[in-house]
């Protein structure tokens, strides 16, 4: 016999679906009734008994309450104490609340209890289980005690129950159920993240199966202070579309809101509240596969120690450097606390609530070249030192200072472009080029057409990461630096054309003008059969106090000038060149006014293909004509001879009368060796000329002067070049005109 005592508002249903053969009874006597099944109601006390003898294995007891939350005022509260079932208590027992809020949202509050999330295989170690259903019977989640869930919302209508194994009882804690706040998902579970590192596991509702078709699910998490969190997805299903697509948002106060795909990276550094949503879209039916997600929430303390051991960074000093002043970043180098920090070797750093927005993390390394001897043997590779991921920033640049010895020079290989409107660089990585008086060379960034750069001068390179992410994180170098002997220009770019994209050249420190006295020179590489035309698309000629600005253009190998200019003249707005060629331009000391140029080269064929080219077409079309010529006089010889006695006989000896006077007998007769003296005819007369015979084209001779621009500027000059060119393309420097008279009038020697 068992007393059973419904709570208020609430229903006690026990029943059997196992064995149909234990019933339980009320009553007594007449009145007794026995079923598989017993509803009470009212808070009336019932005496149950069953009559098999061991009930509690087939029969299970549910409490049930109704909460209506449908207005504003509605606050409940879920008492966990279940002292109507106390006789029950060898009964697997389950407790729920069916909440209603039409056109609203209802809320739980869990923060007494904190609940964590577990899978739908998965039991709690206190044996209580929590389940959160939403509409439609979704499983929002199952849940265990002592977790960072604090609050659920669930939009509509929905249920919270608990269940309780036999022998257990309910621990005696409450729940608040009140209105919650608008939401537009079908729930919205709140997590408090506590202090210290910790990981919460969270699954999308019907895990396992599919999420909802075209609905939202949200989590909210509120990251302690000095803690940052990370979102990692361990799993997930995405089902065919036929409208939208899933997606994860993410929203914060702090930044605008992120939308990624499932197969995303997923944010790493959340600071303060931010909140995830769970996008599904129209799924197509036909298809077995819906939408599902398991991921984890990480949150860790911003206190981080970091070992920084640079002895597999040889020569690199690194700096971190405090750029938000007005943050909570605190950086310390071996317990000492710094603003900036400068690390030479190993050393040990504590880094408190520092952000990668918080800091900036740079390398230097300076070379030297003490003996110029031993320097022309070596070959500097420029490698991104590997940095550990304990800094609270990723390394954003990298600069090494390139000094060569008194009177040399700083060469710098690779394949580079300049960074101009005309051709901005989109790269993640830029490289800029200086000298050390600050004096910018140019901007650069990858896969372009110039091959080496020199500079008379100590020079500075840094590789600069464009969007701060870890785009400098590359174990290959990216250029190669190595020191030679003394050029006559301050600066020379060897670059190599090819069939593809115009280039364009600018002057050093562009768009500000050249410094006064320096020159710089081009050599350029041309492709065979291919000629290149400049243009200079921007050109500022200063006022000179002393010397003149000149422009240059020559052809490699040879002394001579092909273009000349000074700022007194207008230059030519297209040159035309063949093959390999110098482009030369020297500053002045200027009175007022800045030299600056910016010039396009682009490819085309050369012209003398094309002439040779149409001279054998037109040598083919004689020849065709002739032949036709020839046939029509071969046939009509042949009618002619038809009119004859016949002189070939095959197997007859007999000769009629008057056929031994000049005839010959032939057993073949060749028509071109018949008619071969018209065709030599022909060509001594001049019809045509020899097929067989190359005509070379008659262009200018070296001894011809080169075309200088005038106070006129002819907007279209073409300068053609000799056809006979050196076979160098720019390595090693090719002899080059001198730029500058030497003392006493003679000129300096082009390097060898």
């Amino acid at each position: 016999m068992f007393t059973v005592s419904p709570d208020p508002g609430s229903t006690v249903n026990i029943s059997n679906s196992e064995d149909k053969s234990c019933k339980v009874c009320t009553g007594s006597g007449s009145s007794r009734q026995c079923s598989t099944s017993l509803v009470l109601q009212h808070n009336t006390p019932v005496s149950v008994e069953f009559d098999c003898s061991k009930p509690q294995e087939v029969f299970t007891v549910e409490t049930v309450q109704n909460i209506d939350c449908s207005t504003s005022s509605c606050s409940n509260h879920i008492n966990l104490d279940g002292s109507g079932l106390q006789s029950l208590l060898d009964f697997n027992r389950r407790f729920t609340w069916n909440i209603t809020a039409l056109h609203k949202a209802f809320k739980l509050d869990f923060t007494k209890t904190g609940l964590r999330q577990i899978s739908p295989s998965e039991t709690c170690p206190d044996k209580h289980t929590f389940t959160l259903l939403a509409s439609r019977k979704v499983l929002v989640g199952k849940y265990c005690r002592s977790g960072s869930i604090s609050r659920a919302q669930v939009l509509g209508q929905g249920s919270f129950s608990v269940d309780i194994p036999a022998g257990q009882k309910l621990q005696n804690d409450q729940i608040d159920v009140t209105v919650g706040e608008k939401i537009r998902t079908l729930a919205k579970i709140s997590l408090t993240l506590p202090n210290g590192t910790s990981t919460s596991e969270l699954l999308s509702p019907n895990y396992p199966k599919s999420f909802p078709n075209d609905d939202e699910m949200e989590w909210a998490f509120q990251v302690p202070l000095y803690h940052r969190a990370a979102v990692e997805f361990r799993g997930f299903t995405q089902p065919q579309c036929w409208k939208k697509e899933t997606a994860v948002e993410y929203h914060s106060n702090t930044r605008s809101a992120l939308v990624l795909s499932l197969d995303e990276a997923q944010p790493q550094q959340y600071r303060g509240s931010f909140s995830m949503i769970l996008r599904n879209c129209k799924m197509d039916r036909s298809s077995a596969c819906g939408l599902s997600l398991n991921f984890t929430v990480t949150v860790s303390s911003l206190e981080v120690l970091c070992q920084v051991d640079l002895s597999d960074a040889k020569d690199f000093s690194l700096s971190i450097n405090k750029v938000r002043l007005n943050s909570d970043c605190l950086m310390k180098m071996n317990s000492v606390t710094m603003r900036n920090i400068t690390v030479t070797s190993s050393s040990k750093l504590i880094f408190t609530n520092c952000f990668p927005e918080d800091v900036e993390v740079t390398a230097k390394r300076t070379v030297d070249c003490s003996d110029l001897k031993d320097c022309l043997k070596t070959e500097v590779d420029l490698l991104v030192p590997q940095l550990p991921s304990c800094l609270p920033a990723p390394l954003s640049s990298v600069t090494w200072t390139l000094r060569p010895m008194q009177h040399g020079t700083v060469a710098l290989t690779s394949a580079l472009r300049q960074d101009l409107p005309e051709q901005q660089c989109n790269d993640s990585i830029t490289v800029k080029i200086t000298e050390e008086d600050g004096l910018t060379v140019g901007d650069f960034c990858f896969e372009g057409a110039i091959e080496k750069v020199l500079v008379h001068a100590v020079v500075s390179v840094t590789l600069k990461s464009r969007t701060g992410t870890e785009a400098l994180r590359n174990p290959k170098p990216l250029l190669k630096a190595s020191f030679e002997t003394d050029i006559p220009e301050n600066y020379i770019f060897m670059v190599s054309l090819s069939n593809s994209s115009p280039v364009f050249l600018a002057t050093p420190s562009w768009p500000q003008g050249m410094k006064s006295s320096s020159n710089v020179s081009w050599i350029v590489s041309v492709p065979s059969k291919m000629k290149a035309n400049l243009m200079f698309l921007n050109l500022n000629q200063p006022k000179c106090s002393k010397n003149h600005t000149t422009i240059n253009v020559s052809r490699v190998g040879s002394i001579e000038e092909y273009y000349s200019c000074t700022e007194a003249e207008k230059a030519g707005s297209k040159i035309t060149i063949s093959n390999n060629f110098y482009l030369n331009m020297s500053n002045c000391e200027p009175e007022s006014g800045h030299f600056r140029a910016l010039t396009k080269i682009t490819l085309q064929k050369s012209s003398s293909l094309i002439i040779i080219f149409s001279v054998v077409a037109a040598l083919l079309i004689v020849f065709i004509i002739v032949l036709v010529l020839v046939c029509i006089i071969v046939r009509k010889k042949k009618e002619k001879l038809n009119h004859q006695v016949a002189v070939y006989n095959s197997g007859i000896t007999t000769f009629q009368p008057g056929d031994n006077d000049d005839s010959h007998v032939y057993t073949s007769i060749e028509d071109t060796l018949v008619y071969s003296h018209l065709l030599k005819k022909g060509i001594e007369m001049g019809t045509y000329g020899d097929v067989d015979t190359y005509q070379p084209f008659t262009g200018p001779t070296d001894s011809q002067m080169p075309p200088v621009c005038n106070d006129d500027g002819d907007d279209n000059m073409e300068v053609p070049l000799p056809s006979r060119l050196s076979s160098q393309r720019g390595r090693p420097l090719p002899d080059r005109p001198p730029l500058h008279p030497a003392p006493g009038g003679q000129q300096d020697s082009a390097p060898t």
